[in-house]
């Protein structure tokens, strides 16, 4: 797979399961990579008959009929995205090499430092051999963006037939592998959620993961990690098995949208300049490794280490954080998630949700406990499925139907697995508290019966919004939407277009209207101390050893973090108008952080 340099610095990261799952279809013409959840096979067919309709293609049904349905729907869907993405970036050429208007707008959505950006504005001064020129030049400079796709490594449920467990190839993390590797897309899959050994294990399964005789990679890996050392760890761990992992996309613990994986307390522009100094240190390990399995399975073993991507993403919001990023900590693209969500022509959501977003302030985003998996998930107040759960709360009906079963990781009561969502799940689990209620307080009670019902139907309310946009018809109970936005989205207030957010970026307009928005590292920080106090006082049971430990050393790694923070602000050449603001909020969380007490051992 052989690329030139990327023609766009950022890129849009998967949102939800429905945000950006045709997201290729609406921006790869321009050049802009994102990225396809391909969790939900039972979506993607929906999207593959009304895209095939759309696009008056051919479509035929895979029905959960059929033997391997969950990766031939993903094959089949991916296939169509391809097709449909290469046929519009053709007509495009067509038209900028027709129009001066729509090469004049396009040329405005490109950066300003771009190669590309300069060769097109001196071919548009040829004159008389313009038409000609501008061909010749978009057919060697320009191609469409990456067409990658996510699988969250912990969304591997068993599945079955009957009472019979097939074999793990038809878990649904190794079958939506098994549809990406068979489609004709040359991209990347994107990892995220941590290390699943068994499914990296099953990579080694696939030849298109391997360099072929050019160095060539045909199908690509990208991990989503919070730190260098787990970086280290899932690299060297695939390069035993002589796969390259081609990119690192560093994601923000906590200034993320969708799940949040918070770190020990380490802050992301350290994490960023550990990157940074040990970049090469990364890169000669795994090629090492690489190198030596490869001579193993006597298989082509490149002579230089292949190339090697460092990217990041999670709270991003103005142009000059953008370049302090790009250029501070060199990486090679920075990801736009949440201010996405407002652009129609880029991203899935239905008109209702849309409009929450643009009103949603500080206080309208936050750390849930809703996600089935146990883990902290971003969410927005006042969403349909809020509102829809709480009703069936009051009516003594809580849970879901669980329709889908993607969460149904849970063994406690079924060994086929079970949704801490569901009905079923919540029924039992309430019976349990019943039983208790007399040596409980009212308080504990009530708590332990609200840790029970929260918990939402992801599986359905992430992917509600694309049906609602396009009036697919909606079967079964009523779920709504829930939708998963970065604390990055309070500051940005209003719909706009896809032009208007990319000149957004890259600086040359704004589409902020407010003028208290945080920078991105100083809202880190304070989600961190905020997260810190949280844990210390929401824990209800007896206080451990370990878990002292553990909240000094988070401490420990916020004050080294802020140290470096007020180090970086000082010497950095951004920011130069709000550094003493800056420098002053990091001062006031320093303090804070300093009377945060860590509990101590009582000694009975």
């Amino acid at each position: 797979m052989t690329k030139n340099n990327p023609l766009h610095t950022f890129h849009i990261p998967v949102m939800g399961l429905a945000y950006t799952i045709d997201s290729p279809i609406r921006v790869a013409k321009y050049g802009i990579s994102s990225v396809i959840s391909i969790m939900d096979d039972e979506l993607i067919e929906k999207m593959n008959a009304f895209y095939s309709k759309k696009f008056d293609l051919p479509y035929q049904e895979i029905t959960q009929k059929i033997h391997d349905y969950r990766a031939e729907r993903i094959t089949s869907y991916l296939n169509l995205v391809d097709k449909i993405v290469k046929e519009k970036f053709e007509n495009f050429k067509v038209e900028l090499s027709e129009s001066k208007l729509a090469l004049e707008n396009y040329i405005a959505m490109l950066p300003n430092k771009s190669e590309i950006k300069t060769g097109l504005q001196n071919v548009m001064e040829d004159g008389f051999t313009f038409k000609e020129n501008i061909k010749n030049y978009l057919e060697k400079n320009l191609y469409p963006g990456d067409i990658d796709v996510n699988i969250m490594t912990k969304l591997d449920k068993d599945n079955f037939i009957k009472d019979e467990q097939l074999p793990i190839a038809f878990n649904d993390a190794h079958a939506a592998l098994r549809g990406f590797v068979n489609s004709t897309l040359e991209s990347s899959v994107v990892l995220s959620a941590g290390m699943n050994p068994r499914l990296y294990s099953y990579f080694e399964s696939f030849s298109a993961f391997f360099p072929d005789s050019n160095n060539k990679l045909k199908k690509k890996i990208t991990l989503k990690v919070s730190d260098f050392r787990s970086a280290m760890i899932q690299g060297n761990f695939l390069a035993k098995k002589g796969l390259w992992v081609s990119e690192y996309r560093i994601e923000s613990g906590l200034n993320c949208g969708g799940h949040a994986f918070a770190t020990e307390g380490f802050l992301l522009g350290p994490i960023l300049e550990e990157f940074k100094q040990k970049k090469e240190q990364l890169i000669q390990s795994a090629h090492e490794l690489m190198v030596k399995a490869l001579g193993q399975k006597e298989m082509h073993v490149p002579e230089q280490p292949l190339d090697l991507k460092i990217t990041v993403q999670g709270g991003v919001g103005t142009a000059e954080e953008h370049d302090f990023l790009l250029e501070t900590y060199k990486v090679d693209s920075v990801g736009w998630g949440s201010p996405f969500l407002l652009v129609p022509e880029a991203t899935s959501v239905d008109k209702h949700t849309r409009a929450l977003l643009a009103g949603a302030k500080d206080d309208d985003l936050y750390l849930s406990h809703i996600s089935p998996l146990g883990i902290p998930f971003n969410t927005l107040r006042g969403t349909t499925n809020e509102k829809l759960k709480l009703k069936r709360i009051e009516e003594s009906k809580a849970g879901s139907s669980c329709p889908k079963r993607f969460l149904a990781l849970s063994k406690e009561y079924d060994a086929k697995g079970i949704c801490t969502s569901s009905k079923k799940y919540q029924d039992l689990k309430l019976e349990e508290l019943l039983q208790q209620k007399d040596i409980l307080t009212a308080e504990v009670f009530e708590k332990k019966k609200n840790s029970i019902t929260e918990k939402a139907c992801l599986c359905v309310g992430l992917a509600n919004a694309s049906y609602l946009e396009n009036d697919i018809k909606i079967k079964g109970q009523a779920q709504g939407v829930i939708i998963c936005p970065g604390p990055n989205m309070a500051y940005f207030d209003q719909e706009v277009s896809l032009s208007k957010m990319v000149q957004h970026i890259y600086g040359n307009t704004s589409v902020l209207t407010v003028n208290n928005r945080p920078n991105l590292f100083v809202k880190e920080l304070k989600m961190y101390l905020d997260y810190l106090k949280n844990e210390i006082v929401s824990v209800s049971e007896e206080i451990t050893l370990g878990q002292i430990k553990k909240w000094n050393s988070f401490k420990n790694n916020l004050l080294q973090g802020i140290a470096y923070y007020e180090d970086l602000f000082l010497v950095t050449p951004f920011f130069e108008s709000a550094k003493k603001e800056f420098l002053s909020q990091i001062n006031s969380y320093k303090l804070e952080l300093g009377e945060i007490e860590i509990p101590e051992l009582k000694l009975a």
